[in-house]
C-alpha cells in the first residue's frame, strides 16, 4: 500500500508544484508513494489520512506545533530541504520522503 506524503507551504500553491513533480518523479523511479499538497491551515484536517508530513522551509518556525501534532497522531514529520524546495526537484524530494518515512524524525 502507497505510503502517504502531505506537503505543506504557506497557501498549498508552492507545494502543490513541488507535489506534481514528485508525483512525476515516483512514476520515473517506480517508487510507491502519494505526495499531496494543502495549506498550513489544512494540517490537522488531514493528519489521520498521512504517514509523512514534510513541510516547506520557509515554514520552519512552525516545527514544534507540527512536531507536537504529529507525534499525537502517529506520523512522522520534516522539513524540505531548501535546496530541493527551491528547484522543485522532484526527485529529491522522493528521497527526502524515504529517508524520513524509513529513518524517523528529522
Amino acid at each position: 500500500m502507497a505510503k502517504k506524503v502531505l506537503l505543506v507551504c504557506g497557501a498549498g500553491a508552492s507545494s502543490g508544484f513541488m507535489a506534481a513533480a514528485a508525483r512525476k518523479a515516483t512514476k520515473k523511479l517506480g517508487v510507491d508513494i502519494e505526495f499531496k499538497a494543502k495549506s498550513e491551515s489544512e494540517i490537522g484536517e488531514h493528519l489521520n489520512d498521512i504517514d509523512l508530513l514534510l513541510v516547506a522551509p520557509h515554514l520552519k518556525y512552525m516545527i514544534d506545533d507540527v512536531k507536537s501534532a504529529c507525534e499525537k497522531a502517529g506520523v512522522k514529520y520534516g522539513i524540505i530541504p531548501q535546496k530541493v524546495y527551491g528547484s522543485l526537484d522532484g526527485q529529491g524530494l522522493v528521497k527526502v520522503a524515504e529517508d524520513c518515512l524509513q529513518g524517523g524524525d528529522q
